[in-house]
């Protein structure tokens, strides 16, 4: 898949500022500062079309991004699992994360991100739960991928299958937005997951 054009949609907090409904939508969700944002940036080689916060927590809305003049759209989850956030807050960002979740017709995908060189706390797990029982395939971006050599990428994956009790373990894919690491598997992982959809 090639990435010719990309745009910020549309910024929303609640459902009545979502976008209208159209082309397929694939979320993005993952803990504060996981690297959703910069993934973003990657594919569709730009620099700050998402922005990048290296202040945790900072995502607190939906970021709607049109690609390739609306063929399909990337949506940014806020962030959970900040503790300095308060728990009213954090209610807050779920209750937003979970309405979209559950309203929105034209999702076709919700990939969770992680940092490939941690285990996957609890939030990891209640997100990946809940992601598998709406029917979704439960596809893993472990970012940060270029922190650790890729020796010990296959022992970092078996150790968030474990933990999160993956079966297939070709849906975790180690990336690296710094190095760009399987950038055109997650290219090509998109396009599939595209044309599943529209068939």
């Amino acid at each position: 898949m090639k990435i010719k054009n990309a745009e910020m949609l549309k910024v929303a907090v609640k459902k009545e500022q979502y976008p209208k409904e159209g082309p397929i939508e694939i979320a993005l969700a993952g803990r504060s500062n996981v690297g959703k944002s910069s993934l973003i940036n990657t594919l569709v080689n730009r620099k700050k079309l998402a922005r990048t916060s290296s202040q945790p927590g900072k995502t607190q809305t939906i970021n709607f991004y049109s690609i390739n003049n609306d063929e399909f759209r990337l949506v940014d989850l806020p962030g959970y699992g900040y503790a300095r956030v308060s728990m009213k807050e954090r209610e807050k960002w779920g209750k937003m994360i979970e309405n979209f979740l559950t309203s929105r017709r034209t999702l076709a995908e919700v990939i969770l991100l992680l940092d490939i060189r941690h285990s996957p706390g609890e939030h990891d797990k209640m997100m990946y739960n809940w992601i598998k029982s709406f029917g979704y395939n439960g596809i893993i971006i472990a970012t940060k991928a270029d922190k650790i050599s890729k020796g010990k990428w296959m022992k970092h994956k078996s150790i968030i299958a474990k933990a999160l009790g993956v079966q297939n373990r070709e849906l975790i894919i180690p990336f690296s937005a710094t190095k760009r690491l399987n950038k055109e598997k997650v290219l090509n992982l998109i396009e599939e997951i595209i044309k599943v959809n529209t068939v």
